[in-house]
């Protein structure tokens, strides 16, 4: 429960994340597209500087007297880069000073890095006051026309070129800007909101984890119960099989109860049985079966005199023969009569053969 609780709340996290992240890409996209009008007129600024040597630039701060139209760009260049122009003396005669940038525009010319600062300038903070000043004084004016100004000086040409597409840019610049805003607030959303997912997501791996141990345990258990009901059944099964072979065994109980006392009482006239037993073997072997069983009468009554415990139905067989043995010899071809059976001990415990009839 606590799994799925957890999912929900992460693939709704993610849901919202994504609509985050589609906004954020249609103000990128949006931005792009603004930037993209002026991209190919700023790459084809840049692309006129890189046709333009220090040997250009050398010939323009060179000039004594230079045209109105080199003189005006290179005003352009000055107000750009935010130089200050020079006070001087008016040159009509008014006795009054007015400002000049062809003493700045030579110092600007002077310098060796002036190409490579003019690609790297920093476009997109140029001060409102700036732009309002070179479109109110250069822009509009007929005469600022790279194709004009070429016809003065080509290095002019390529940097009147840039001042026009350094000022289209700042016109798309400003409408991004705020559109930047935005996608940067909404690229801060999106990364707090997949942070805050992260943590979520971690979490809910943690649960995934947890539960799919606790399935695992379920599963050994469920392994381990099974097993325990088989040997269960199995035991169930062996216990009725035994109680079967209890009761079917149950008639043998007066057998063996019988057997019991009659094992009971052969041990009790054990003594005088094997000394009865032992003259029969050594000394009734020649004998007939009437004369064996009289003589034997003779040696229980005897042997009881002497108060020696002895059955009182002795039977050799009994006491010295084996059952299966006996069964043996049958089957073998002795005869089953008991004479028989009682010379076959005879033999079998002799350590003589003996005198037989």
């Amino acid at each position: 429960e606590d799994v799925a609780k957890i999912e929900t709340l992460v693939k709704a996290d993610e849901e919202v994340a994504g609509d985050q992240a589609k906004a954020a890409q249609a103000i990128k996209d949006e931005c792009d597209e603004n930037l993209a009008e002026a991209m190919p007129i700023m790459d084809a600024a840049l692309a006129a500087l890189d046709t333009l040597s220090p040997g250009d630039i050398t010939v323009v701060k060179a000039m004594k007297n230079p045209p109105k139209g080199v003189k005006m760009v290179m005003e352009a260049i000055c107000v750009m880069k935010d130089v200050k122009p020079d006070r001087i003396p008016d040159p009509e005669g008014t006795g009054k000073m007015v400002e000049d940038y062809w003493g700045p525009s030579k110092r600007v010319l002077g310098d060796m890095k002036l190409l490579e600062g003019l690609k790297t300038f920093d476009k997109d903070n140029i001060p409102p006051r700036v732009i309002k000043y070179i479109q109110d004084r250069f822009l509009s004016n007929p005469e600022f026309d790279p194709d004009k100004v070429k016809a003065a000086s080509t290095a002019a040409e390529g940097l009147c070129r840039w001042i026009i597409a350094i000022c289209k840019y700042d016109k798309v610049a400003k409408v991004v800007a705020p559109k930047k805003v935005a996608l940067a607030k909404a690229e801060e959303e999106y990364n707090t909101a997949m942070a805050a997912l992260e943590v979520k997501r971690a979490e809910l791996r943690t649960v995934q984890e947890r539960f799919a141990k606790l399935q695992q345990t379920l599963v050994e258990n469920n392994s381990r119960f099974m097993r325990l009901q088989n040997e269960a059944d199995l035991c169930s099964k062996k216990l009725q099989r035994a109680d079967e072979l209890i009761k079917g065994l149950g008639g043998e109980q007066t057998r063996w109860s019988a057997t019991a006392k009659e094992l009971g009482e052969r041990y009790f006239t054990l003594t005088g049985d094997i000394l009865i037993a032992s003259g029969v073997v050594a000394y009734l072997g020649p004998f007939t079966q009437s004369f064996r069983s009289h003589q034997i009468q003779e040696w229980v009554a005897q042997v009881k005199s002497y108060n020696i415990v002895c059955a009182d139905d002795f039977s050799l067989a009994a006491i010295m023969g084996e059952p299966v043995e006996i069964r043996a010899w049958i089957i073998f071809g002795l005869p089953s009569d008991s004479f028989s059976v009682e010379n076959a001990i005879i033999v079998r415990n002799s350590r003589r053969y003996p005198l037989m009839i």
